[in-house]
């Protein structure tokens, strides 16, 4: 299975801007495993960053993907 496309209208600025703008830990870890994403990572690389599995990883862009920074 394909990975699960990201959201045009973020890109990585957007999305580690966000994570800088929040006071929510796990929040921004979550922002910035996706922005490595647009930023070209691997979704394995992502999951490094934030500390989780693919699995997690493919449902954090898919909660992205459905409600932006707040998924």
């Amino acid at each position: 299975m394909p990975p699960l496309p990201l959201r045009v209208d973020y890109d990585a600025k957007k999305t580690r801007a966000a994570a800088r703008q929040t006071k929510d830990g796990p929040q921004a870890r979550r922002l910035l495993a996706v922005a490595a994403i647009y930023d070209g990572a691997t979704r394995s690389e992502a999951a490094v960053i934030g500390g989780v599995t693919l699995q997690i990883v493919r449902d954090w862009v898919e909660k992205f993907n459905t409600h932006g920074r707040m998924g």
